[in-house]
């Protein structure tokens, strides 16, 4: 091999061992994070704003809109989460999920999160992250342009497949760090997804639940922001009546209102994990 060789085949590891750099981060202990950060940690920045729409929705300030969109509804109500108060600014007019996450307002509350994330050594930092692969990016093209200014010969050929191999995997690294895996780990064994919603008793919870596990139902819209679906009509007997909705059939117990289970309409109890799970089960 020839002088030249040895050159690309230096810069090449001189651009496998800063994007090593680039990559490496450390943990500083683990926060106490919103559930819109572990959404985002969990599965980038759609999941986060999801999250903070069911937050909305929960107080009144988005609803469904036509078509599979999303629209105000009202204030943002009393919340300083800057990604909550980016995501409702952003609706002046109806939107989908995956168009909400790209405008400017909610755009910049997502990269002020990364940037909180990216100090925690949680999430790798996005510029780091863009320049660390753009040098792995530089690596085959480094070792391409080398066997063609030297010769392709045998020797230089299992000279330069190691770096394309390690610069091919390097480029699978997730922005998300190992410590921050771990803690999401963590909490899904601390807090299992329940079987029945009526073992959630707080709203908070429905967000911790949304942010660790998704939305139950991917779409559009997140499933909590549909309305849900009234059960059939009671067929009508024989004689020709209806049957009474409001009689308890053998067997059955009322409810907090001693009407009977699953009965709509004025006077319902109202249960804060309705929006996120469905009667059988979350999904």
């Amino acid at each position: 091999m020839t002088t030249g060789t040895w050159w690309f085949f230096g810069l090449t590891v001189a651009q496998l061992t800063l994007a090593v750099v680039l990559l490496r981060t450390r943990s500083r202990g683990r926060p106490e994070l919103p559930p819109q950060a572990l959404a985002l940690l969990r599965g980038g920045p759609r999941a986060a704003v999801t999250v903070a729409l069911v937050a909305l929705h929960q107080r009144g300030a988005v609803a469904a809109g036509r078509r599979g969109t999303i629209r105000a509804n009202g204030g943002a109500g009393r919340t300083r989460d800057p990604l909550q108060l980016g995501v409702h600014r952003s609706l002046q007019r109806a939107l989908a999920l995956r168009v909400l996450a790209t405008r400017p307002k909610a755009r910049q509350a997502l990269d002020a999160l990364r940037a909180e994330l990216g100090g925690t050594g949680l999430l790798r930092p996005p510029g780091r992250l863009r320049a660390a692969r753009f040098l792995l990016a530089c690596v085959p093209v480094t070792v391409g342009v080398g066997l063609l200014a030297t010769g392709i010969t045998a020797p230089a050929l299992l000279l330069g497949a190691p770096p394309v191999l390690a610069s091919a995997v390097l480029l699978c690294v997730p922005p998300t760090t190992r410590a921050a895996r771990r803690l999401l780990a963590g909490l899904r064994e601390r807090h299992p997804l329940p079987a029945q919603r009526r073992e959630v008793t707080d709203g908070k919870d429905v967000l911790l639940y949304v942010a660790l596990y998704g939305d139950p139902r991917p779409g559009p819209v997140p499933a909590a922001l549909l309305p849900r679906r009234r059960p059939a009509p009671a067929a009508p007997r024989p004689g020709g009546r209806l049957r009474d909705r409001t009689r308890l059939e053998p067997g059955e117990r009322p409810d907090l209102h001693g009407r009977r289970p699953g009965l709509t309409g004025p006077g319902r109890s109202r249960h804060p994990a309705d929006a996120f799970f469905t009667p059988a089960g979350p999904y």
